[in-house]
């Protein structure tokens, strides 16, 4: 498998840990790549319309994005656990994700309006919006977070990134001393050595 890939990007990430969680990390060959929304990489479009990173070329040459469907599929050919197969711990897990991907939606829209646009057309209304899109979710997630569950899913995993990117580009909000209770029942999870790791391309 390949993988189109920057070592910044929460998706990227998601797609990476979970191959770590499944055994199938040394199966995935990571490509360059320069995914931007203004000067889009040819070398990603030729496989993916979008242009987006993650994009995952299989070992049979299906082109697969976006990590979601990137995550279930490694998931399902690692024969993994991270997607439930049914019932409440499913909906549940898949639910997290939604909610956790929303707020890496938001964050990168904010990210984009900051340091892709020029600084005259940069409209703050627009970051506030985004803002407190981010805000809602790490306040859900704080209100939810101590209900049962079952193990390490698919849910944690992408709540995990989305918070590890708000560590790498967004530190001045300090979201573990605005939501404490989110930090104490997340913190097992981001230590996991999946979700500890670091990825760079090849020399």
């Amino acid at each position: 498998m390949k993988l189109f890939f920057s070592p910044n990007s929460p998706y990227v990430r998601k797609v990476l840990v979970t191959a770590q969680e499944v055994g199938l990390g040394s199966k995935i060959e990571l490509l360059d790549a320069a995914a931007s929304p203004i000067n889009r990489d040819a070398r990603i479009v030729a496989h993916n319309p979008l242009g987006k990173v993650p994009t995952l070329v299989t070992d049979e040459g299906l082109a697969l994005y976006d990590s979601r469907v990137i995550c279930e599929y490694i998931n399902a050919q690692g024969q993994g656990t991270l997607f439930p197969a049914n019932g409440a711990h499913r909906w549940q897990a898949l639910a997290w994700q939604a909610l956790a991907d929303g707020l890496l939606d938001a964050a990168l829209l904010v990210r984009y309006e900051n340091n892709a646009r020029p600084e005259a057309l940069r409209w703050s209304d627009w970051t506030d919006g985004q803002m407190d899109k981010i805000h809602c979710c790490l306040k859900e997630l704080e209100r939810q977070g101590h209900q049962p569950r079952g193990g390490f899913d698919i849910g944690h995993l992408t709540v995990g990134c989305s918070l590890w990117y708000m560590d790498l580009r967004f530190p001045d909000m300090k979201w573990r001393e605005r939501y404490p209770s989110l930090a104490e029942w997340i913190a097992p999870y981001m230590q996991r050595a999946s979700m500890q790791m670091a990825w760079q391309l090849p020399a």
